[in-house]
């Protein structure tokens, strides 16, 4: 063979071999041109397994700063009547998505295993995320499949949607000078439909602290028993009315026993069907209270027959810049106005600008209108061990923080070595 055959057959067989090469890199260089290309969404769930769902969810980009994304993705969540969850997912559009908004909505039941709510919510969030897909390349390497299922059909409900929860623990620990134990167990009923609410539960609890310093023995013990419950009517989108009915005893508060009922009414600012997202509601009680003492009180009181009203005003926003939840409350008793509480409790998360939150927490009380004292007092050891209510006119609690993140605006690797 001559030395130009050899040649041709050498470049022949070296163009053979490289083919592959260069086709697998050609595929690697266009997939990876094609990730670039795809939406960057920012993921907004405080109780989401958001590793789970970049693992699974690979056809977008992940950002940590909600400023860099082209789709927030604000995932919020309440409770159903059948003690599942509501999952609402609100994709807002930013930079060139602006303006493309959309809500889904996904239900769990009580039944379901964590792993059954993540793949549902990330089936749900798929299904979100295909408008913004579908408008870059990557819709054409997009695959969507129909799994026939039977045909809906009315909800035949052997229950008629009562849910029934029975729960019960005790505590138990010690040393040689030191013994805790605490026993609590309830029992609750709930039927909630959307034209009516009604929710009842009964509940006990004894704690007991023992211990012994320097051959003294000081127990210190606390009891409680309650009965709860709330039936509540949907009049429209705004408006609710219902009614509260309770039954106490309280070692701690010098409650024998305390019968309250008390009709009330409330209003939405918000129509109920964006409750997930924004609630500013006002609700009026107006109770009735029948107490007896298990001690006589400062007012000289072994049993009481009282009237009371109370406004209270709750909102709650969940957006883009961060959360609010605030309830402010007002309540007097008729026979004596000088006889009234204030509260003002509440949460911010603030995201003030890239990378950076601020996070307030906290709450107040100007409280005049504790009844129910027991006219001795408390002892040095009822005040130590927190056996009895104490007199105040005020309660407070506040705390502030500050929270940065900088770095890499990505945030599709996932690697659980080692936990997370």
């Amino acid at each position: 063979m001559s030395k130009k055959g050899l040649a041709a057959w050498i470049l022949i067989l070296t163009s053979l071999a490289l083919a592959p090469l260069s086709y697998s890199q050609s595929q690697h260089i266009d997939a990876e041109e094609l990730k670039r290309s795809a939406p960057r969404i920012y993921i907004d769930c405080e109780d989401c397994d958001t590793e789970y769902i970049k693992t699974e969810i690979t056809f977008v980009n992940y950002v940590r700063d909600r400023k860099e994304a082209q789709v927030h993705v604000l995932i919020t969540t309440q409770s159903t009547g059948g003690g599942g969850r509501e999952y609402t997912l609100t994709t807002l559009g930013q930079l060139d998505y602006a303006g493309q908004d959309d809500v889904l909505k996904y239900y769990s039941n009580k039944t379901d295993t964590d792993d059954e709510i993540r793949k549902g919510l990330v089936q749900a969030l798929k299904l979100g995320l295909m408008r913004y897909v579908a408008k870059t390349p990557l819709a054409g390497r997009i695959v969507i499949n129909f799994q026939d299922k039977v045909k809906p059909t009315s909800v035949v409900d052997k229950w008629n949607f009562w849910v029934f929860s029975l729960s019960g623990r005790g505590f138990f620990s010690g040393q040689k000078s030191c013994l805790y134990r605490s026993l609590y167990g309830s029992f609750s009923a709930n039927r909630v439909t959307p034209e009516m609410k009604i929710r009842m539960s009964v509940s006990g609890s004894n704690y007991l602290n023992k211990y012994d310093i320097e051959g003294e023995s000081i127990e210190s013990t606390l009891s409680s028993r309650s009965f709860s419950s709330l039936a509540a009517i949907s009049l429209s989108e705004h408006w609710s009315i219902g009614a509260y009915l309770s039954l106490s005893s309280s070692s701690y508060s010098n409650i024998r026993f305390a019968l309250k009922p008390a009709p009330a009414v409330e209003y939405n600012f918000f129509p109920y069907s964006q409750s997930t997202r924004r609630q500013l509601r006002f609700l009026y009680k107006l109770s009735f209270h029948k107490v007896s003492y298990r001690e006589e009180t400062i007012y000289l009181k072994t049993s009481e027959h009282l009237w009371n009203e109370s406004l209270s005003a709750t909102l709650e926003l969940k957006e883009k810049w961060g959360t609010i939840s605030a309830t402010l409350e007002g309540a007097h008793y008729f026979h004596d106005f000088s006889k009234y509480h204030v509260d003002l409790y509440g949460e911010i998360s603030i995201r003030l600008f890239k990378g950076l939150s601020l996070e307030l927490y906290g709450s107040a009380a100007r409280i005049h209108d504790q009844l129910s004292l027991p006219k001795m007092g408390a002892s040095y050891e009822d005040i130590l061990l927190m056996r009895r209510q104490l007199a105040t006119s005020f309660e407070y609690y506040f705390s502030v923080g500050l929270s940065y993140t900088f770095g890499s605006i990505y945030s599709n690797v996932v690697n659980p070595r080692f936990g997370s």
